[in-house]
């Protein structure tokens, strides 16, 4: 990716938004996750860590309102924006997510963002600062009635979640997607959990995992270089608990990286296999293990395909999903993703589970889980297994082993937690889980 900067380009706050201008670009126009966008940008690398961690904010917050942030331009408008050259609109949105949702000073939010309506689009500078403008002075009277979180979700996401889960809920969850998330730690086992809290100025979640509530870059905490804890939500930590005591006991991982599951087999004692197609994740596994100085057989080929040379006693199955359920993280998901990827995920992901079970020695345990909250993709996919004969039997998950959060499993014991759950605390991301025994 190359953003060859703006003519008159100034440095810090406006090549930071010129950033996050590049960010917005290539997940709109490039249908880029926002992460490798990220990864490939020319631009964030040039910038001060603080200017870099605010142009990542800044992308993230307008991808997570895009639909939210162009109804509130259209109302600056004399006729809704359409006609307008994308770049402008996405200049727009920019500038409108720094005044109603970042809170940025008015005079930097409209200042610097106008100076990117350069090139071709100089002739449209005026109607730029006229609309930023007016949002200052007007954000209030032009945003009432309009709901931030419904109309940055697609209409297919939110009738899906009202008819899982209530229309009360799916406002929940909606709203929730819209908040930045925590950051979440998993410790490795043996720390003293409270030191290392008070080290890093975390909350300790009743699952185990320390919360930060502020951001910054990560490898600048405590206990970072010394591999002392993972970047994991406290979700994602909660599938590789729900097998008991492994120490000393083959584990397959499948579709591990990045590893965070991985991680917690081998701290745990785990002999672990970690399967993956991906070549570069599987690398970048390998990466975070040394730096945690934890050990596990690591390997790059198709899980469907794959076998071990002896069944194994447990196997963790991560499959691939249109993780909705990490829309706080991943926001440009909710705009990538169709009801069409669901249906074609929970086929794969029944592909996956069939290839689990002939890996599984009879009486061996099985963790299914996927971090979307379609139910299509999940429990739709256990329940036809189940209702085909697979050799499987549930194990109910109790409350005992997901601590405050016994309203997250299900009538069938299953694990559903949801982005709306633990409102007080940040809430988390939705993820889905079953744990089940070969028979």
């Amino acid at each position: 990716m190359t953003d060859p900067a703006p003519a008159g380009l100034s440095p810090a706050g406006v090549a930071a938004r010129f950033a996050a201008l590049g960010l917005i670009e290539a997940v709109i126009a490039r249908d880029l996750p926002l992460d490798e966008a990220v990864d490939q940008s020319a631009a964030l690398p040039r910038l001060e860590p603080r200017d870099r961690a605010f142009a990542h904010a800044l992308a993230a917050a307008a991808i997570r309102s895009w639909g939210f942030l162009h109804a509130v331009v259209d109302r600056c408008l004399d006729r809704p924006g359409g006609h307008l050259p994308d770049r402008l609109r996405a200049i727009l949105a920019l500038g409108a997510a720094q005044l109603l949702i970042l809170k940025v000073p008015p005079h930097a939010a409209v200042g610097a963002t106008v100076q990117l309506v350069d090139g071709g689009l100089a002739r449209l500078k005026g109607l730029a600062n006229a609309v930023l403008r007016r949002l200052d002075r007007e954000g209030g009277t032009i945003t009432a009635g309009l709901d931030r979180a419904l109309l940055s979700t697609p209409d297919w996401l939110f009738q899906g979640w009202v008819a899982a889960y209530g229309a009360e809920t799916a406002a929940a969850i909606a709203a929730a997607h819209q908040l930045e998330p925590p950051l979440d730690l998993t410790l490795k086992p043996g720390l003293d959990r409270a030191d290392w809290a008070a080290r890093l100025g975390a909350e300790v979640l009743p699952t185990g995992s320390l919360r930060l509530a502020g951001s910054g870059r990560v490898t600048d905490l405590p206990g970072y270089a010394e591999g002392a804890w993972w970047v994991q939500d406290a979700a994602a930590a909660l599938p590789a608990r729900l097998f008991g005591d492994v120490a000393g006991a083959r584990v397959i991982d499948l579709c591990a990286a990045p590893g965070g599951k991985t991680a917690q087999l081998a701290a745990a004692g785990a002999v672990v296999t970690a399967v993956d197609q991906a070549r570069g994740r599987v690398e970048r596994l390998n990466e975070n293990l040394a730096r945690l100085g934890l050990a596990a057989e690591t390997v790059v080929a198709d899980v469907a395909a794959w076998r071990p040379a002896d069944k194994v006693p447990f196997v963790l199955l991560d499959a691939p999903c249109s993780a909705t359920g990490t829309l706080r993280r991943n926001p440009d998901i909710a705009l990538h993703r169709g009801v069409e990827d669901t249906r074609a995920l929970a086929r794969i992901q029944g592909k996956l589970l069939r290839a689990a079970i002939d890996m599984l020695a009879p009486g061996g345990t099985l963790v299914f889980c996927t971090c979307s909250i379609e139910p299509r993709e999940g429990p739709g996919v256990i329940e036809t297994a189940l209702g085909a004969g697979a050799p499987l039997r549930r194990a109910p998950i109790r409350p005992d082993e997901v601590p405050g959060l016994a309203a997250a499993i299900n009538p069938a014991g299953d694990l559903r937690t949801l982005p709306s759950l633990w409102p007080e605390r940040g809430g988390l991301d939705g993820f889905f889980a079953s744990r089940l025994v070969r028979v």
